[in-house]
């Protein structure tokens, strides 16, 4: 017994000390004046500056064009199965009857095939473009190099425009979180609180927008913030039971939301050294955005959206060279306004899921820096400094979070008041831990231990061990989280990364996890993080997750699966070689060499010497 409590305590004090929440002096080693310590170190290696580089040459630009017909054609077989796989709802179906447009619908395998092919096609395209945005993976990918042309902006925001084109008018794609929505809105339109009463106890069993409700919702509470009800509200008191045009009217708001990332992104990339244009393609531009939240219609988009907006006007007042009071007052000068309408915006986007509540962490301890406020170094020190080394750090911090603890006070009150929905909300945060997804550590974990123990003969204790599993994770997260905050105030790490790699650290020990909320950290991320790791691992889970995630239903048979995905792929192939096999023998070889094949000058003017 004394061993193995030896053994628990000497883990323990690694955990701690990795943590950063051990004091230790080496013992050869005199005590430092300065030390950030070791927070972020690792983490920090993922980001370097990028050099921006000149436009595309003709050939490239051809390529380009190719690339862009190309996913606009996956686009466009995505939209015509999702006609007969896609999320359509039980009543009103627009299509049901229609003589071309419902053959997709009794044609479930050809549809499973378009849907699939569909969906590899627009990643082997948004692969295949990134050579023109980060560059070719065995090049600048692979060792954190630039490229020596990018697309132009242009060039990318058309490219995204045409690919959504045809989700736009799709019919709900991978999910059906959208009648939810539908449910819950036409739930607080009537005046009873969606935060306690489920779809079926408020609209009853045989509504219309019940009937298409999963059944793992049909029974439950809105687990949203109000101002995404408030939004759904708006739009059922305009389309009232008509299915078709709510659904419409939800896909503009995740298009909006889009289109916020589409503009903060850029701007965010630039002022972190990173190319806009590569932040554009692995965040706006990735398939998970595409499928999951223009054709999933989730209000994710909305989220991440307001959180980059409320994230880039915070950042220009705190980093800007105005100051944020008038001297000897309390009054705002335009920077100052500047701050609280950022600080308004996130916490706006936190009454839509409250996860990115957290941001308002980040450009907290961002405007503390900004007053002073370091990381001391503490761990070489006596105790009896502590105080005098911390203490005005720890005055800077204090008046940054009052500040934005009022700003998010009198946001969340507003909001919660402001739309009649009150403050349910806090009570439902933890509904879809109903939910067991393979993709949540915790969770994954527990139910493989539940099932061995059932096979051991133990007995059944997935859900006890999940009680346990979900809340050490969470802590195991938040103390991550505390430590890439360190980080950011000692100066190792960037807000805007340091938000990401917690984001990211959320997601990998969140109760419940689903395909898009990989965009939580990869988003905000991609205008931070350009190390060779973080982008390969990016892409690649991007493109593996948006081509497992399939159309299918538990009622899928093994054997209609294969033959979709056999037919998807054969279905690729021959696109491929269609777009981009050139059907002349000799053509190539009289055009002559393309300019990839030899070293060409960046400088245009250096080419015409």
């Amino acid at each position: 017994m004394p061993d193995y409590f030896g053994l628990v305590w000497t883990r323990l004090l690694a955990v701690l000390t990795y943590l950063g929440l051990r004091k230790q002096r080496p013992a050869d080693t005199a005590p430092a004046d300065t030390d950030r310590g070791d927070y972020g170190k690792t983490v920090a290696r993922l980001h370097d500056d990028e050099r921006e580089v000149g436009p595309l040459n003709a050939e490239e630009t051809r390529r380009l064009r190719r690339i862009k017909l190309f996913g606009a054609t996956g686009s466009v077989l995505i939209l015509i199965g999702a006609l007969g796989t896609g999320a359509v709802p039980v009543l009103q179906n627009p299509v049901a009857g229609m003589r071309v447009l419902s053959l997709p619908s009794r044609m479930f395998g050809t549809a499973l095939a378009l849907s699939i092919g569909g969906a590899i096609t627009l990643v082997v395209a948004w692969l295949l473009l990134g050579r023109f945005a980060v560059g070719r993976f065995s090049v600048e990918v692979r060792h954190g190099r630039s490229p020596e042309r990018r697309m132009s902006r242009r060039q990318a925001d058309r490219t995204l425009m045409l690919w959504i084109a045809p989700i736009v008018v799709a019919p709900p794609l991978l999910s059906k979180d959208i009648y939810s929505y539908l449910a819950q809105s036409a739930i607080a339109f009537r005046g009873m609180d969606p935060y306690s009463v489920s779809p079926v106890r408020g609209l009853g069993v045989d509504h219309i927008l019940t009937r298409s409700v999963p059944n793992l919702w049909r029974d439950t509470p809105a687990p949203y913030g109000p101002f995404f009800l408030w939004i759904g509200e708006g739009i059922t008191k305009i389309t009232g039971d008509n299915i078709t045009a709510a659904i419409f009217l939800h896909r503009i708001v995740a298009l909006i939301g889009v289109a916020l990332i589409v503009w903060a992104l850029p701007r965010l990339a630039r002022r972190c050294g990173v190319s806009s244009v590569a932040a554009l393609w692995l965040g706006a531009m990735n398939p998970l955005v595409i499928l999951h939240l223009v054709g999933g219609i989730h209000n994710e988009a909305l989220m991440l959206g307001l959180m980059l907006v409320g994230l880039e006007l915070s950042f220009r007042a705190i980093y800007g060279a105005d100051r944020l009071r008038r001297p000897g007052t309390l009054v705002p000068t335009r920077a100052g306004w500047l701050l609280i309408a950022g600080g308004a915006v996130l916490a706006a986007s936190a009454m839509i899921k409250v996860t990115s509540m957290l941001a308002l962490g980040f450009v907290g301890i961002a405007l503390a820096m900004r007053w002073g406020a370091t990381l001391p170094a503490l761990r070489h020190a006596p105790i009896r400094e502590w105080w005098d080394r911390s203490r005005s750090s720890v005055y800077m911090l204090s008046a940054s979070a009052a500040f934005y603890v009022v700003v998010l006070g009198v946001v969340m009150m507003g909001i919660s008041l402001g739309t009649g929905l009150g403050f349910g909300w806090t009570g439902t945060l933890s509904t879809g831990e109903i939910v067991r997804s393979w993709m949540s550590m915790p969770t994954l974990l527990s139910v493989t231990t539940g099932r061995i123990g059932v096979t051991l003969g133990l007995g059944e204790h997935t859900q006890a061990i999940l009680e346990v599993a979900r809340p050490i994770g969470q802590l195991v997260a938040a103390l991550f989280i505390v430590r890439w905050m360190l980080a950011t105030l000692g100066g190792r790490l960037h807000p805007l990364g340091a938000l990401g790699v917690s984001m990211a650290t959320v997601v990998l020990f969140f109760p419940f996890v689903q395909a898009w909320y990989l965009l939580w950290a990869v988003i905000p991320l991609a205008a931070w993080a350009t190390g060779a790791w973080f982008r390969i691992s990016t892409i690649a889970a991007s493109a593996i997750i948006a081509i497992v995630v399939m159309p299918t239903s538990s009622n899928t048979s093994g054997v209609v699966l294969a033959q979709g995905l056999l037919a998807g792929v054969i279905m690729v192939a021959v696109l491929t070689a269609l777009f981009f096999e050139d059907r002349a023998p000799g053509r190539r070889r009289r055009r002559g060499p393309a300019p990839d094949d030899h070293e060409t000058p960046a400088d245009p003017a250096s080419a015409r010497r």
